[in-house]
């Protein structure tokens, strides 16, 4: 069985290779015309349905998307791609639920749509319930996680302790949505309280038990139906509205707001009041398609609240925490479905240090624009339907990467008080020790309850604090830098999807690639710092006699403690060869020559002379 296995990973991997090699002509279509989309800023929408309707017991649709690219449009990266594929499933298949899952990632338990189902479908749940989050996990991370991918802390601990809340934050894969909660409505919270969405109102009625209803394209009435509704053209939208609802008018939405807010597409406007999902029957596939084709165009969303109210949020390159974050300001809980068995989705994931650290920048970048606009959870919405304690978590989430500076300057004070002989903690028998203890201590109980609670393991929970201290003083300090930039003078950074872990050339081989980075400097120059300084203290002590060992080794522990949670980050740049490259050793030798003569300026070996 594992020869076979092999024999076939072998093909599989043969075809992708074969795949990826681009003909130097571009590629070509059946009938040999040129392939539309062999330029990918600029080329036409595309969709090529693979499987459709037909006789007896067949597989749904499966259909490729292609949005339309030109180049002058804003596209919005993989928000856009989204709120294009939620339009066009709305036109071709309408489904109630959607399942986002990202290139990198696959289904590793067929119980997943089960899964989701289980509380999409539920009688007291259902209703309010706008996605359920799957923790990620991932293949092909060395054993013990030098670089902490796996962020078993973030997963297992605070997206647990959240869904105790109103739910975990939506991470951007794995995940299964409420068609509605895209859409901008609110939720169905019990059907006595409930005030029907202005729009569902105004088309269907309000919502009454049992009752699956539609507008009739000639009169305006309603008449009982099947859980889909017809194709209505705009015209005929209003005029129901105007018939049947005159009373109701200065709360109703016009023509006009349904054009802001969804685009012009009456099929897809219409696809929208059906909650239950499904289109009608008789619907022809060549007018949808056509359709389809339309709601992807580049100028769609122009004038629309397409990425600012509903869909997909902009603004951010974390776009899945906009994302959540709205759908839970209007009142929408989330769930976080972590079955025992088995994991429902795994992934791939950059497992060598240069990878990393752009992944965690693009996280941290993403926080800090969300930080600087009018999303932020410090001052949005409030007075709305947000749990406070979730507004927190929320405000956590984007304003981490703030912690870089004064990280920095924790971790680099040990060196200081090493090179100018002087001791930032105050003596045990004083007040402000007392205290220093006892936050050490409440920290670190709470950090063992969380490991009890959580069953999470010491090492996971000790790669974690590592990764902290190394992804703080470089990626997050840089994105707090670069997203000033961005806001202030408008400077933006283009990302490129991060190279994920592969075994071609042996297991973990991309561990120990080594690719030098800017984001390298800041740590590489905390480690030579707090290495000169405990030099130096050594040094001191050796010279003045054995009174000076006492404090020297208070402040050779807090220097080694930042050693300790950097040792992952040196492991990476000494590579798998035990031999650091060129460039680090040039760095090393300037910075040490740097501060170690700054040192000898400060407080010299040579005895100092005090006059009268």
């Amino acid at each position: 069985m594992k020869r076979e296995y092999e024999e076939f990973k072998i093909r599989i991997n043969a075809l992708v290779a074969k795949a990826q090699r681009v003909p130097e002509e571009g590629w070509t279509m059946a009938d040999g015309t040129p392939w539309p989309g062999n330029n990918p800023r600029d080329h036409p929408g595309m969709i090529q349905v693979f499987l459709g309707h037909g006789d007896g017991n067949v597989l749904p649709r499966l259909v490729y998307v292609s949005r339309e690219k030109r180049p002058g449009f804003q596209h919005h990266k993989k928000a856009g791609a989204m709120n294009a594929l939620i339009r066009v499933s709305a036109v071709l298949t309408n489904g109630a639920y959607l399942l986002n899952v990202d290139c990198d990632h696959y289904f590793n338990s067929s119980k997943a749509l089960r899964e989701a189902m289980c509380f999409m479908m539920d009688p007291a749940l259902g209703s309010k319930t706008c996605y359920v989050q799957f923790p990620r996990r991932f293949d092909g991370i060395d054993l013990h996680d030098r670089y902490a991918n796996r962020n078993i802390v973030f997963f297992d601990i605070n997206m647990k302790g959240l869904d105790g809340i109103q739910g975990p934050m939506y991470v951007g894969t794995g995940c299964c949505f409420n068609r509605q909660a895209l859409y901008g409505y609110d939720p169905v919270l019990t059907e006595a309280d409930l005030e029907p969405n202005i729009i569902v109102k105004s088309l269907c009625g309000g919502r009454k038990k049992n009752n699956k209803s539609y507008m009739d394209n000639k009169n305006g009435m309603m008449k009982k139906t099947e859980s889909w509704a017809p194709i209505f053209n705009m015209e005929d939208i209003e005029e129901g509205i105007q018939d049947d609802y005159s009373e109701e008018r200065p709360m109703l939405m016009s023509l006009e707001r349904l054009v802001k807010r969804f685009g012009q597409s009456p099929i897809f406007t219409a696809s929208t009041f059906v909650t239950e999902g499904g289109i009608p029957p008789s619907t022809k596939p060549a007018s949808l398609l056509k359709e389809a084709i339309f709601v992807m165009s580049c100028g769609y969303e122009d004038k629309t609240e397409w990425g600012k109210e509903i869909g997909w949020i902009y603004g951010s390159v974390t776009e899945d925490i906009l994302t959540g974050f709205k759908m839970h300001t209007r009142g929408w809980a989330s769930i976080y479905c972590m079955p025992p068995a088995r994991p429902c989705f795994k992934g791939s994931a950059p497992i060598n240090l240069s990878d990393r650290l752009n992944q965690v920048l693009r996280w941290a970048l993403g926080s800090v624009e969300i930080l600087f606009s009018r999303h932020c959870p410090i001052w949005y919405n409030y007075g709305g339907r947000l749990n406070l304690v979730e507004r927190i978590a929320y405000i956590n989430t984007i304003v981490y990467p703030i912690t870089s500076i004064p990280l920095i300057a924790y971790c680099v004070l040990p060196a200081i008080c090493l090179l100018t002989n002087k001791f930032i903690i105050p003596e045990i028998s004083n007040y402000a020790g007392m205290l220093f203890i006892l936050m050490f201590a409440s920290i670190f109980a709470t950090g063992m309850l969380e490991l009890q609670w959580s069953g999470v393991g010491l090492e996971d929970w000790w790669r974690n604090e590592q990764f902290w201290v190394i992804g703080g003083t470089s990626a997050h300090l840089f994105a707090v830098f670069q997203g000033l930039l961005k806001v202030v003078a408008g400077i933006d950074t283009n990302f490129t999807v991060t190279t994920k872990a592969s075994d071609e050339d042996g297991d973990f081989a991309e561990l120990h690639v080594f690719k030098w980075t800017s984001l390298l400097i800041p740590p590489t120059t905390v480690l030579v710092i707090n290495l000169v300084g405990m030099v130096a203290g050594i040094s001191y002590a050796m010279n003045t006699g054995f009174q000076s060992w006492g404090p020297l080794l208070g402040k050779l522990f807090f220097s080694i403690w930042v050693i300790l949670h950097l040792y992952p980050f040196l492991k990476g740049l000494v590579g798998k060869q035990n031999r650091t490259p060129t460039i680090v050793i040039v760095w090393s030798i300037l910075l040490a020559s740097i501060f170690s003569l700054l040192w000898v300026k400060i407080d010299p070996f040579i005895s100092q002379t005090h006059t009268a």
